[in-house]
């Protein structure tokens, strides 16, 4: 299982790299290989605000649906279109190309109630047992 360093996690396995006040957002290597083979991904309209650990989209696998939390407030001001036809991207580069959505957030502090990575290993591991 891979954990980018400098990543910031919530529990529902969204991490997020914050460059200024833009917060990126996708999910966890250790979400993705939960889910397996992934089969559609839904992910919100530009400006459409989001407040922490509210819904903002879904990721179905041939498992399950799981709901995708937005790890901070914000509003967004991007989301990866590129998924629509290559969810594969999730699988093989979930850090980098297989980011979901960006937003500007409105409550920078909320970054730092999130774990940080070394955490969210512990936590990863916590949950596979």
């Amino acid at each position: 299982m891979a954990i980018e360093a400098g990543l910031r996690f919530a529990e529902t396995h969204e991490w997020v790299r914050v460059e200024g006040n833009v917060a990126t957002i996708g999910i966890s290597d250790f979400a993705v290989k939960e889910l397996t083979d992934l089969t559609y991904v839904e992910l919100p309209a530009i400006g459409k605000v989001l407040k922490a650990k509210q819904v903002f989209g879904v990721v179905e696998s041939v498992k399950a649906a799981s709901d995708l939390y937005a790890p901070v407030s914000g509003t967004v001001k991007s989301a990866n279109g590129a998924l629509e036809s290559d969810l594969a991207v999730l699988s093989t580069d979930p850090y980098g190309q297989g980011w979901l959505i960006q937003i500007d957030l409105s409550a920078p502090a909320e970054v730092d109630a999130l774990m940080d990575a070394a955490t969210y290993a512990k936590f990863c591991e916590a949950e596979s047992h």
